[in-house]
């Protein structure tokens, strides 16, 4: 299937899924994200979730992390839509998010974060045994994990496609996704 094939399809699946599945793959998302070795990790840039999108409630992740590895410090992007470029601020708590004109939850304000990143925390509609993803299709974490040698790893509440037919030279590969069935490698 190509890209436009499969997102027209995940989003339909996901628009499927109660409020209740989706508070529920999620625990099992970072269930499996628990079980990582972050003895290493300093940074971790952290998607916020969209909710009318019924994307992963990665906030269930950032209090997880803030318990029991309060060290690391979390970041989450700005997009900048002229530019299709993200900015990272250092997470200061929900009170300082606002949603922008597409509904993401973004700083209003706060400390811009330019230095290493360990792992990134990677949105994504659907993903393939290769380690291929679809996102939304406007190419920001594409642009963002470009020459970046951090680990990549998806969150996604449907296994694996087999193949996405329409590979771009400029994709990115994920080195895993976290599904609530199990994490898989590539």
């Amino acid at each position: 299937m190509t890209k436009t094939e499969i997102r027209r399809m995940v989003k339909g699946r996901r628009e499927l899924l109660s409020m209740e599945q989706v508070a529920g793959y999620s625990r099992e998302l970072l269930d499996h994200f628990s079980l990582l070795d972050f003895s290493s990790i300093k940074t971790i840039h952290m998607f916020l979730p969209i909710a009318e999108k019924k994307e992963p409630d990665t906030f269930l992740f950032i209090d997880w992390l803030q318990e029991n590895h309060p060290g690391i410090k979390i970041l989450v992007p700005k997009a900048d839509f002229e530019t299709a470029l993200m900015q990272h601020y250092v997470y200061e708590g929900r009170d300082g998010l606002e949603k922008n004109l597409y509904d993401i939850l973004e700083p209003a304000k706060g400390v811009v974060y330019d230095g290493e990143i360990d792992l990134v925390l990677v949105p994504l509609l659907a993903f393939d045994f290769r380690g291929y993803r679809v996102g939304y299709g406007k190419g920001f974490y594409d642009r963002f994990l470009t020459g970046l040698s951090t680990r990549k790893i998806g969150l996604s509440f449907f296994e694996p496609m087999d193949d996405i037919e329409d590979v771009h030279e400029n994709d990115i590969r994920l080195d895993a996704c976290i599904t609530p069935l199990k994490m898989y490698s590539f």
